[in-house]
């Protein structure tokens, strides 16, 4: 079953702030939910045996039958999977203690019986529904219109009766919607294009829509002369539109002319100077907003060294001539004492692999964070080279800032505690320091990008990564997952053998028009993978190590299915064994995960309360 996922919201936000309220009492609840499944449920082929819930283990319940948690050591239930299970019984009013819940497929069952009138309150989170195939009755509740993140509504093969709520239409997520073989008569909602005529068949009289014309709706020919008149509107609205845009483009050039350096908003802190900046590092220990205002002077443009999601990162020159990187955070909300407790917990990751952060401060609504200066810029920068006269990394160099990376991203997922997503990988987040180390920036600031990103994870600014990066299953599911940040990681190898960028390819014929990712698998699938070997690292005896980094690098982006990824640790693992020859690393400190065989296929959840880590 799939669903497409179309750009977030402000509903979403309301969701994810809703959910983050409850999840984090959610453990009693979800196990609540369950005893109540089970009691109401007749299960004469004793499928459901496995739940058994004389067990204090946390996380027990996530190994039941048809069970899926958001963290195999959480019982907080993710999904519910009980298709074709011989389930007897009415709807499991029980299921609104799963407060987490936002998949649910009970089909293919003898479920019986009227559904709640109040299914908002059932299973508000869901986004997939799955009813079909059982001798449910009574008419459709009005109130799943309001279940408004529901990408799929199978209610098809049932006994429905009455009419299809027209309410059903504002659910503007929907791309499957089924309620074939019902009783069902009357118009049908308007979803536009997306739901065919074979998701109404065998209903008694059901009309409008992909269907037939209704009786008394509006003919062809009336259509068009209101379509004729429509038109009219528009032309109007359209002349209103160009005066706007000339209007608003005159604003622009004023405001432009006032502030052409783009950083008015640094004027507005200027006079804060008894602000002090928190410290985590005590040699710049007694610094205060006025000295990064003078070392960055007054955050110029001309003092950006990088740029992203997360925010704009600016060099500071000190007094004394050595230097930091201070990152002005973009659109975070949070309060100052949140802010600080976030900043708090980030401060105390110390890896050798992480770029250190020293301090942070804040003043009116500006968020500044200090970290150590990385003299060698970034990986995209090395990679993709402007001039034709700069020389290109050396194979050696690579490979060193792949294990090096690997190393610091198997460390956040695998030995932080809690684990930690990154969430936002590219070449453009692995910094280089003076001795080409690779240095993760952007760890631990995702969240810090939406007010409500509490332990759920959601898409910032509508994605989940830069372009080209984020792996495919995000555009239908609502979480990331460490095979996620694997998948992102892949793309960066695949930089680091091609010498390509994510979104376009030199290389490729020029009616190719896909990404990176795209071009590798077509390669593949025509074994001619050894092609998309950058040029430059040809002839020079080391073909055999290439081709090893290129096959870790698609097996960590090829797999039609996210689980057959490969986990961060087998990641550093097998670029680790590559480079065993260079000495690259001495033992290290990331340890054998202590999850289980199938630790790499949980999904895990970036938690709010990340104090215990070391």
């Amino acid at each position: 079953m799939t669903m497409e996922w179309n750009r977030v919201t402000v509903i979403s936000v309301c969701l994810y702030i809703l959910i983050s309220i409850t999840c984090s009492n959610a453990v009693e609840s979800d196990i609540n939910c369950l005893k109540s499944v089970k009691a109401s449920l007749r299960d004469p082929e004793n499928l459901l045996s496995s739940w058994d819930f004389n067990n204090s283990t946390e996380g027990f319940i996530c190994r039941f039958t048809g069970i899926e948690c958001w963290h195999p050591d959480e019982s907080k239930v993710l999904n519910i999977h009980l298709s074709d299970m011989g389930l007897i019984g009415g709807f499991p009013v029980g299921l609104k203690n799963c407060t987490s819940m936002t998949g649910l497929d009970l089909s293919n069952n003898r479920l019986n019986g009227p559904l709640p009138t109040n299914m908002t309150d059932v299973v508000h989170f869901l986004t997939t529904l799955d009813l079909s195939s059982n001798n449910l009755s009574g008419e459709i509740p009005v109130s799943i219109s309001n279940i408004s993140f529901l990408n799929v509504l199978k209610l098809d093969n049932n006994r429905f009766t009455g009419r299809i709520p027209y309410e059903l239409g504002g659910l503007n997520r929907i791309k499957e919607f089924n309620v074939a073989n019902n009783l069902l008569s009357g118009p049908v909602p308007n979803f536009g294009e997306n739901i065919k005529a074979d998701s109404y068949a065998g209903n008694l009289d059901l009309c409008g829509g992909p269907l037939q014309r209704c009786e008394g709706e509006p003919s062809k020919t009336s259509t068009g002369v209101i379509i004729g008149a429509a038109v009219g509107g528009v032309t109007l609205a359209a002349v209103l539109v160009v005066v706007s845009t000339m209007f608003i483009k005159r604003k622009v050039i004023r405001r432009k002319e006032e502030d052409p350096d783009g950083n008015k908003w640094a004027r507005s802190i200027k006079g804060t100077k008894t602000i002090k900046l928190s410290m985590f590092e005590n040699p710049v220990s007694k610094m205060r907003l006025s000295d990064l205002m003078k070392a960055t002077n007054s955050f110029s443009k001309d003092n950006i060294i990088g740029s992203g999601r997360t925010g704009s990162l600016y060099k500071a020159t000190l007094e004394d001539g050595s230097s930091l990187m201070i990152k002005r955070l973009q659109d975070t909300q949070h309060s100052e004492k949140e802010f600080a407790s976030e900043m708090a917990t980030i401060g105390n990751l110390k890896h050798r692999n992480l770029v250190p952060l020293l301090g942070f401060c804040v003043a009116k609504q500006e968020r500044f964070l200090v970290y150590k200066y990385m003299a060698n810029g970034n990986l995209h920068d090395k990679l993709h080279l402007v001039g034709d006269d700069e020389k290109r990394m050396e194979w050696p160099l690579r490979l060193k800032i792949a294990i090096g990376a690997a190393k610091g991203f198997a460390w956040l997922h695998h030995n932080c505690n809690p684990r930690i997503l990154h969430r936002n990988i590219s070449s453009k987040c692995i910094l280089l320091d003076g001795e080409f180390e690779a240095r993760i920036s952007d760890f631990g600031l995702a969240r810090l990008m939406n007010p409500v990103d509490t332990h759920l994870s959601t898409f910032v600014n509508g994605e989940f990564g830069d372009i080209g990066y984020v792996a495919p299953e995000y555009a239908r599911t609502l979480v990331a997952t460490p095979k996620g940040d694997v998948y992102s990681f892949g793309v960066v190898l695949l930089e680091l053998v091609t010498g390509e960028r994510p979104t376009r390819v030199s290389k490729a014929p020029e009616s190719f028009k896909g990404s990176l990712v795209e071009w590798i698998s077509e390669l593949s699938a025509e074994s001619k993978l050894h092609d998309s070997i950058d040029v430059s690292l040809a002839g020079k005896g080391i073909d055999n190590e290439v081709f090893q980094v290129l096959k870790v690098a698609c097996n960590c982006v090829l797999p039609a299915v996210h689980k057959e990824r490969p986990s961060m640790f087998e990641v550093y693992q097998l670029l680790r064994a590559i480079g065993e020859h260079y000495h690259f690393t001495a033992d290290d400190e990331i340890l054998m995960p202590t999850d289980d065989a199938n630790a790499g296929d949980i999904e895990l959840i970036v938690s709010r309360d990340m104090r215990g880590m070391k």
